[in-house]
């Protein structure tokens, strides 16, 4: 105990603060000048920034919205192949881009995806499901998962919304059987992860007989970093339309 407190005292008591704060990388200012990304705020950030998002776009293309997409969620998973496995249904980016800019709220499917969703360049209220069902009273009624619950808690709410799932498929096949009894998101982000119903839950979005604007994928891959991803560019895009 004694070891550990001398140890943080000494690390509280730091005084040349200036030997830690090398940058990590090379700062272009050309290029920190033209980032607009909500969430990189400082020189070195938007270093890190625009040289990963020049580097992607030499590598997957940048001629379409859907590639600026494409782009973030290799960015966000380090994983190129992402890029080939993503599908863009009946418009989803005009949708999403007039969804943020009247302020729909975003609801979500869990924490970890609200905590990346950047809070600058938007007014939308970011919303967790889990938070609906706080008491699990509907989830423990039905035995169904608590993000299940959470969006049938919210259904009278989702109406005009944007819904990112990133984790569970359960909670997007809810969804997708919301909207079959008539509730009308104006775009889904289903991207959950998993070997359980992911892969199925992304095709029953993709083959709605409401045509449905919507962001997926295909297989088992996806998950909060794609989600968030998505979310976030959707908010960069929307913000430079406007500019």
């Amino acid at each position: 105990m004694t070891t550990e407190k001398s140890a943080n005292e000494k690390a509280g008591n730091l005084e040349n603060l200036e030997e830690f704060t090398d940058l990590t990388v090379d700062v272009n200012p050309e290029l920190v000048k033209i980032c607009k990304d909500s969430g990189a705020r400082t020189e070195e950030a938007k270093a890190i920034y625009m040289k990963s998002r020049t580097m992607i776009q030499e590598l997957i293309g940048n001629k379409t919205p859907e590639d600026r997409f494409r782009q973030r969620c290799v960015i966000a998973t380090g994983d190129l192949s992402v890029a080939d496995i993503m599908r863009f249904m009946h418009d989803p980016i005009p949708a999403g881009m007039e969804a943020i800019k009247k302020g729909a709220p975003i609801f979500v499917d869990i924490s970890m995806v609200k905590a990346g969703i950047t809070k600058a360049g938007h007014k939308s209220e970011i919303i967790c499901v889990l938070d609906e069902d706080p008491d699990t009273e509907i989830a423990n009624k039905y035995g169904i998962t608590r993000t299940s619950a959470g969006f049938l808690a919210a259904r009278d709410r989702l109406d005009g919304s944007i819904i990112a799932i990133g984790n569970a498929p359960s909670a997007l096949i809810m969804v997708c059987k919301l909207i079959e009894k008539g509730v009308r998101p104006a775009l889904i982000i289903g991207l959950p992860v998993g070997f359980v119903n992911a892969a199925e839950s992304r095709e029953m979005v993709r083959n709605l007989t409401i045509p449905i604007p919507s962001i997926s994928c295909v297989g088992t891959r996806g998950g909060t970093p794609m989600a968030v991803a998505c979310v976030n560019e959707l908010v960069a895009i929307a913000r430079e339309s406007e500019e």
